[in-house]
């Protein structure tokens, strides 16, 4: 009986533990992903002339547990970068998947449910919804002191597909 009481604290511990590592570990894979997205955004902007990023336009799967967490981390991230400031547009993407039975795409009802929603046959044939796309950069081409810097034909601010 004594036993049992020990183990039951220690079992409260290490589950608290594990909480507490998981939930860092996530914040770690947000954080990496916010760094990935500035470096690569920047490096863009750097090669085309430009002073900063103004916008980042990003879809994003809705299977994806990352789309609060990017958004809070991801203006820490960009301070003291090009996309120091720059605003993160994104556009989340439904899960859909084909129901081999009903020879159909299906969007399920939940985000882990993987049952088409008429037959409730089990999909597992994801077709959208796990997306994580970088899809277009808005570029500021004046510089600090209020002058248009050395800039490609568009003027202003550019949009440029990011590839």
């Amino acid at each position: 009986c004594r036993s049992i009481r020990t183990a039951q604290p220690f079992a409260r511990r290490l589950a608290r533990e594990t909480f507490h590592r998981r939930r860092r570990s996530l914040t770690m894979h947000e954080l990496t992903i916010a760094k990935s997205l500035i470096d690569l955004s920047s490096k863009h902007a750097r090669e085309r002339g430009a002073s900063r990023v103004t916008r980042l336009h990003i879809r994003l799967g809705s299977m994806s547990v990352v789309l609060r967490s990017l958004y809070s981390c991801f203006g820490p991230t960009s301070r003291g970068t090009l996309c120091e400031g720059a605003v993160l547009e994104i556009d989340e993407v439904p899960l859909s998947v084909h129901c081999r039975r009903c020879n159909a795409t299906k969007h399920p009802a939940g985000r882990f449910n993987f049952r088409c929603p008429d037959c409730g046959t089990p999909t597992p044939d994801v077709l959208t919804g796990r997306e994580m796309q970088l899809i277009g950069i808005d570029l500021d081409y004046t510089r600090h002191d209020g002058a248009p810097a050395a800039k490609p034909a568009a003027a202003g601010i550019a949009r440029t597909a990011a590839g």
